[in-house]
């Protein structure tokens, strides 16, 4: 296994790009003859420290596991934030528009057309184009995106054994009432199972970019009693970041994620909470172990990209919250791997990025043209060993009331909520559980300085109109701290649908 990082990157590029220029030369012979297909795969809530291979002893992920041997794993991917608490819908948005965060339209929701997607691109130049699973965006863009599908979920979160699940209409006709029906097959099965069926009805030579979006792992943590009873709570050790609760308000306490559990979170609890999501990982796992062994059997797992990846964290105890509406690592740092023609195997790199860069990503290594709207970049230079990163800063926003930006191995996260402001500054490589706040260390002030003035030019450069040197950034209008009813995280009803999570 190769592992690339920036101490080792100097001494190693040379070598390394040879290798790749000679798996990039064979790759352009072999376009010229069928362009690569592509498998992208996404799961939700699925946070970076969730796969054995990578950084887990406890859980088992064999078929992901497989993945990380078979190509690149890009082990410091984030997605950039939300502007809404469902934060899946702009990190989906961002994903298959290549946009940064405040270049979207109405939070996501709408992927407008002067916005194409990731696979209305690849639909363009000539690839049959299939989904499954969750579209948490409008019903436009799908219909533009793909030329066929399976079961198609319109929304962000429902029971899993009790999905609205919508046919595909080739006349791309999806009304928001009476046109779906509700089926009692899991929805990680649903997913897995439409996706085999399409890759068995292979039948020709055009390429095709198929999309597999699971509602798995997110909540409620529903699976087969064998998935369930899988890890014992008492024999996994709480992450070193551990806590009853938040030790200040920052500004998404009520919301239905952190309800989950009551306060104070307790060891038994969390314990818990992480046997159940990391036996419905797991579970996630073996459908994908399934799709992955339909696309061997169909003779296009040679020629196909691979993208396994996940929309955004979870957070399951860590810091005393159960969700994804922070800036902290285990809510925005998300598993990434590639692999497939023109990728290295077993390849693990540090490289920053974010899942915007997957589009033109995938755009290079089919040999398409990325187009214009995409602001994400490539990763292709790294594949190729040409460079090793290809930014040097990393921005993250929540709403109107936390910032974020990482530089190197240091993280500022400013806060004002209610009227009270609150300043964290990381250092990761010392402190990767994010538990020790050096922003009132005398020996990091001039530190903590220039992490500001990276901040606000990040801010700038994508067009937040949040200003900190006001007073009045943030939520004044939020009430105080008071925790709200704490909710079942396995209830056997379908959710409300006016909770917004995602």
């Amino acid at each position: 296994m190769n592992t690339m990082k920036r101490r080792t990157f100097l001494k190693t590029a040379s070598g390394v790009a040879a290798i790749n220029f000679a798996c990039q030369g064979r790759t352009e012979r072999n376009l010229a003859v069928k362009k690569p297909n592509v498998v992208l795969i996404l799961t939700d809530d699925q946070s970076f420290r969730t796969i054995h291979a990578l950084n887990n002893d406890i859980i088992r992920t064999p078929n992901i596991d497989s993945l990380v041997k078979r190509g690149t794993a890009f082990t410091n991917a984030w997605y950039m934030g939300s502007s809404n608490a469902a934060v899946c819908m702009p990190s989906r948005a961002m994903l298959m528009t290549g946009k940064t965060l405040f270049h979207l339209e109405n939070m996501g929701r709408v992927l407008p057309e002067s916005h194409p997607t990731l696979p209305e691109t690849f639909r363009n130049n000539g690839y049959r184009t299939f989904q499954t699973g969750k579209w948490h965006n409008d019903r436009g863009s799908f219909a533009r995106s793909f030329s066929t599908a399976g079961k198609i979920f319109f929304g962000g979160m429902s029971s899993h054994y009790n999905i609205p699940i919508q046919d595909f209409d080739p006349e791309g006709e999806y009304p928001n009432s009476r046109s779906y029906h509700v089926t009692d097959t899991h929805s990680t099965e649903l997913y897995a199972n439409s996706a085999v069926t399409f890759l068995n009805s292979l039948n020709d030579d055009t390429p095709f970019f198929m999309y597999v979006a699971f509602q798995s792992p997110h909540d409620p943590r529903q699976m087969p009693d064998e998935y369930l009873n899988m890890y014992d709570p008492a024999s996994i050790p709480l992450p070193d970041n551990f806590m009853p609760a938040h030790p200040f308000n920052f500004g998404e306490v009520n919301h239905r994620d952190e309800k989950l559990e009551r306060w104070p979170r307790t060891s038994e609890k969390i314990r818990r909470h992480m046997a159940d999501y990391f036996g419905f990982i797991t579970f996630t796992d073996t459908a994908i172990g399934r799709i992955l062994t339909a696309l061997d059997r169909s003779g296009h797992i040679d020629d196909t990209i691979i993208v396994f990846a996940a929309d955004n964290g979870l957070a399951v105890g860590q810091h005393g919250l159960m969700g994804k509406q922070n800036p902290y690592e285990h809510s925005v740092h998300v598993p990434l791997i590639i692999c497939g023609p023109g990728v290295q195997s077993d390849v693990q790199t540090d490289t920053p990025c974010y899942l915007i860069d997957i589009y033109p990503t995938l755009c290079g290594l089919a040999g398409m043209e990325i187009p214009s709207s995409v602001e994400g970049a490539s990763l292709l230079p790294v594949i190729r060993g040409e460079k090793y990163e290809v930014r040097d800063t990393q921005f993250f926003a929540f709403k109107n009331f936390q910032r974020a930006i990482k530089s190197g191995d240091l993280k500022l996260i400013e806060y004002n909520v209610a009227g009270e402001r609150h300043t964290q500054l990381f250092d990761l490589a010392k402190d990767p559980w994010e538990t020790v706040n050096l922003a009132d260390d005398p020996a990091y002030r001039d530190k903590l300085a220039s992490m500001r003035v990276l901040l606000k030019q990040a801010m700038a450069d994508h067009d937040d109109a949040a200003d900190l040197d006001m007073e009045g950034w943030g939520v004044p209008e939020i009430g105080p701290w008071k925790p709200g009813k704490w909710i079942d995280p396995n209830p056997d009803v379908y959710y409300d649908s006016s909770w917004p999570s995602g």
